[in-house]
């Protein structure tokens, strides 16, 4: 009961997705998730390293349990900042992924330290796009969350420094979430711009494999 009443006062996310990311990339009979805990995920095999509700293998996207060139799609989303070895993760993107199949990626630039169950690193486009070198096609790139969120999220994180309490910091996330989650549209005009990267908050890839 208690975590019915929190999801109903839990306040919207304090961003938004861009609109013009491509979605329409092809899915395949086998197809698969990186790092969907606690997410259904249909049409996908959805791999993590924690065995949660929604995951179907457990494993290390280090060194997946999977033959090569078996999958069509995958989606590797917030998740290369809580590997140790993310050129690794992506190697195995590659070999997993069948020929002609896309790999969609996305990592926090400008965001909150998070951990699950470690947090490493963040990713500007540009590094993004250099692991990726050698190995695929990028076919589309760009800024799945903009500035505003970064602004949103940091200040939702900064006051609740402030506060000693669990209680009082999760109270402080629900109003200043319902407060400021109208101004999460203003990222409407800046997630396309060239200067969304001066402080976006998540950048994202679609990868071909050749």
């Amino acid at each position: 009961m208690k975590r019915g009443l929190l999801k109903i006062f839990e306040p919207p996310l304090p961003l938004i997705h861009n609109p013009h990311e491509p979605r329409n990339f092809p899915l395949g009979r086998r197809n698969l998730y990186i790092g969907g805990a606690n997410r259904r995920v249909p049409g996908y095999v959805n791999l993590d390293i924690l065995l949660v509700p929604g995951v179907d293998i457990v494993a290390d996207a280090e060194q997946m349990p999977f033959p090569s060139n078996l999958f069509t799609r995958v989606e590797c989303d917030a998740v290369l900042e809580h590997v140790r070895h993310p050129e690794r993760v992506i190697s195995e993107i590659e070999r997993v992924l069948a020929r002609g199949g896309h790999a969609h990626l996305v990592t926090p630039f400008c965001h909150p330290f998070h951990e699950y169950p470690r947090d490493y690193r963040r990713f500007t486009l540009d590094g993004l796009k250099e692991l990726a070198r050698g190995r695929f096609e990028i076919a589309a790139e760009g800024w799945r969350t903009g500035p505003t969120a970064t602004m949103l999220v940091f200040a939702i994180e900064y006051a609740k420094l402030w506060l000693p309490w669990r209680l009082w910091r999760a109270l402080a996330h629900g109003v200043l979430g319902w407060l400021l989650f109208p101004l999460r549209y203003l990222d409407l005009f800046f997630v396309n711009s060239s200067r969304a990267g001066r402080i976006g908050n998540h950048c994202y890839l679609w990868l071909r494999k050749p």
